[in-house]
This record gives C-alpha cells, structure tokens and sequence, in this order.
C-alpha cells in the first residue's frame, strides 16, 4: 500500500479516499520489523486490550462494520459480543501478526472497491443510535479519524515496547 497524503487529484472523493489510504498504510508502516513477542504485549497497566496486534485488528473490523453492516446492512458477524465487546483486540494477541496484517491490508483492498462503486450521497442503510443514516463520505470522514486516532496509539505502544519512533 503506497504511504502519501497528496491525493494525485483534487476531488472530495479522491481526497478522502486517500487521507484513508494514508492511515491506513501508516499503521501498517508502524508495524514494520515488530516482532511477534512485542506485537502482542499490553505496556499500558491500565489498558490491558492495547496491543499493537490488537488495535491493528479493531481497525479491520471497525471498516467491516461501517461498511459491512452500516452501510450495506448486512448481518453483523464480527468477533465482538454482548459479553465480551471488544473480543476483536482480544483474540488479536493468538494470531501471527504476519496474519493481522494480511487480513487488515485484504479487508482495505476490498472496501476500497466498495467505495468506488458507491456514490458518496449513499445513505446507510443501518441507522445509528441518534437515529440519523450516515452518507458514506461521513463514514470515510469519521474511519480516517478513527485510523489516526489509532496510529497515535500505536506510536505509543511501539516506543514504549521496543523503542522504535517514526511519523
């Protein structure tokens, strides 16, 4: 995945699209050279869920469910339940980050072909709790913050586990 925030045109559509590619390609680039040991860690005392495999797995299935399931209404078969709400960045810590990363850079190539088939006036289908149907240029707006909202967590586990910075 090519890392730039310089969308090669000027249009909304090519620079949401691109400020989305550029988050999401910056968490990928903060996981390079992490190893397994380190991807998996918890550093935070008060935050046992962050781990860098962990949040790189809650932003695959944050754009499943804003896609998936808000937008096109279908089912929702993520990992979470009423249980266990955020069982995404739990089971992240038993898989191969090698893995994590593959299905997260998959689920990106596949909605970005959702995105272009889609108009970005297209009303969700699934309504959110204040009762409003988001369009989905709110929905790229509101995954580009979640993604760099994200990446700054990262950062910080990243440093914090093995030392390594970067933008």
């Amino acid at each position: 995945m090519t890392r730039t925030d310089t969308p090669p045109a000027w249009d909304e559509r090519t620079q949401l699209t691109t400020f989305l590619d550029y988050t999401r390609a910056t968490a990928l680039a903060k996981c390079e050279g992490l190893s397994q040991e380190d991807a998996v860690r918890a550093p935070l005392p008060g935050s046992p869920l962050m781990t860098i495999a962990g949040v790189v797995n809650h932003l695959r299935w944050v754009e499943y469910y804003w896609f998936e399931v808000v937008l096109l209404g279908g089912e929702d078969e993520g990992p979470w339940t009423d249980e266990d709400p955020d069982r995404e960045m739990r089971i992240a810590v038993d898989m191969p980050l090698a893995d994590v990363l593959k299905e997260y850079e998959e689920q990106c190539a596949r909605y970005r072909e959702l995105v272009a088939a889609h108009d970005l006036d297209t009303r969700a289908v699934r309504k959110r709790s204040n009762g409003l149907s988001p369009d989905l240029r709110w929905i790229l707006l509101h995954l580009v913050e979640e993604t760099a909202r994200h990446n700054g967590h990262i950062d910080i586990i990243r440093e914090i586990v093995d030392g390594v910075t970067g933008d």
